[in-house]
């Protein structure tokens, strides 16, 4: 449970506080014994999520991360914006309705656990930008992460619902209970409502009696990814869980209740899906209580950078490199790119240039992305089967490099001149002589140069 500091000389004052946040499911630790905040004992402050105090206290200078609420009835622009740089999360004006101070308080507090969220996503990227949309994003799961409410998350392929419900599930009061998530696309509909619900035996051998996800929830969060893949009668199944607060496991004569809060999350379209009678709009409504919505990364602008600085400092922990940067060729070309795949797609190419990268600094041709053909220069040839960024650069320079020179190569592709001709030695590519220049000595002849394909698509999803 959230526990709230009341630091208030005023006993009255403080009984009314009291009496708003008991009402609004809130532990209350009060101290009255003034407005110094020496007088306030460290165990009191290491033990609440949320401080409210007079607004002529000195709280902020103990308070650490804690949030903090000031009151006043004396409004003092000057103190209050004094204050808010200091690091208050709040300044309210007395008098107040109650609503007000539970939605400070929840606010507060939710926006507290998200900045201490980040060790908790272990093994995922925290969430970050600075564009609109995801500024916006962030300000709607502080405002939902403390309720109960279902959510469902909408979004492309890779653009990471799963650590947005993650962030609502630590911006919640339910973030020290457990997180169950399942994948909806991954089990067969015949698995699936067993997964789910569980199932029981008459026989009271344990072996044959199994706890579902459901109950494994129970007084924390279930996050359903790609709900749209669930069967119509999981559909009907889930409904009464939602509907009634319990679940009854299959072979189980009995229901049991159970408190879970459910997270959804999709990419395909629900209300499309309604219409063809591949899900239940009982459902449909019942989950979108509230809606976020997860914009594409090419409507994010220089998230992307952001986002890539981030992604190529964990991806050289993880690989043993360091002291690798991302060229300003390839900041543009990611910044050109429309990203089909998103964030997952950009963690991919971030890792792929990591390994090819054999200097300081990660060039444009090493992500390995499809980039605009320039309209003067002749597109190679390629087959669906060519994927590797080798391929992609033998062919582009075998089928321009009679009408270009190589600085003109150099730019087209995105590098130096210096990288075009290091690439050249490393694969084995001739360099012609040009009618731009004299003729220049050719190493010997060679073999045509052999390059090996991995198994990888061209927009970047494995290496």
């Amino acid at each position: 449970m959230t526990q709230v500091l009341i630091v208030e000389p005023d006993s009255a004052q403080s009984r009314r506080y009291r009496q708003i946040l008991e009402d609004g499911g809130f532990v209350v630790i009060e101290h009255a014994s003034g407005a110094s905040p020496t007088s306030v004992p460290t165990d009191l402050l290491a033990s609440c999520q949320c401080i409210i105090a007079h607004a002529a206290s000195d709280i902020l200078s103990v308070a650490d991360s804690t949030p903090v609420i000031l009151v006043t009835a004396n409004p003092d622009v000057r103190q209050a914006v004094s204050a808010m740089k200091r690091g208050a999360q709040d300044y309210l004006l007395s008098p107040f309705s109650p609503e007000e101070l539970i939605a400070a308080v929840e606010r507060g507090v939710a926006e507290s656990r998200l900045k201490s969220a980040d060790g908790r996503l272990a093994g995922h990227l925290r969430i970050l930008g600075s564009s609109p949309s995801m500024r916006n994003l962030m300000h709607r799961i502080a405002k939902v992460g403390p309720t109960d409410s279902t959510v469902l998350i909408r979004g492309e392929s890779g653009t990471g619902k799963e650590l947005v419900a993650r962030a609502i599930h630590a911006a919640s009061r339910r973030s020290q209970a457990p997180m169950i998530s399942l994948n909806c696309a991954t089990l067969p509909a015949q698995l699936i409502e067993t997964e789910l619900f569980g199932y029981s035996s008459s026989s009271e051998d344990p072996k044959k009696t199994r706890r579902g996800l459901v109950e494994a929830a129970n007084g924390g969060t279930l996050f359903l990814d790609e709900i749209g893949e669930l069967s119509v009668e999981a559909q009907a199944r889930l409904l009464t869980v939602l509907q009634a607060g319990q679940v009854r496991p299959f072979g189980s004569a009995r229901s049991f209740p159970i408190n879970v809060r459910l997270i959804a999350a999709t990419h395909r379209d629900l209300k499309k899906l309604i219409r063809n009678d591949q899900f239940r709009e009982d459902l449909y409504y019942r989950l979108n209580v509230v809606a976020l919505e997860i914009p594409p990364l090419r409507e994010r602008g220089e998230d992307v950078l952001l986002l890539a600085a981030a992604i190529l400092e964990r991806t050289q922990q993880r690989l043993g490199k360091s002291g690798l940067c991302i060229s300003e060729a390839a900041r543009r070309a990611m910044l050109d790119y429309q990203w089909p795949g998103n964030v997952r797609e950009l963690e991919n190419a971030i890792e792929r240039a990591v390994i090819l990268c054999d200097g300081p600094e990660i060039e444009a041709e090493m992500l390995a992305i499809r980039l605009p053909t320039p309209s003067n220069a002749q597109a190679p040839d390629t087959d669906p089967g060519q994927t590797s960024l080798e391929d992609y650069f033998v062919s582009f320079v075998l089928g321009n490099q009679d009408q270009f020179t190589e600085t003109e190569l150099a730019e087209k592709l995105g590098i130096s001149r210096k990288s075009l001709w290091e690439r050249r030695q490393r694969l084995n590519i001739p360099r012609k002589k040009t009618h731009n220049r004299g003729p220049r000595r050719e190493r010997p002849e060679s073999a045509e140069p052999t390059v090996t394909k991995p198994d990888s698509n061209p927009d970047g999803e494995s290496l």
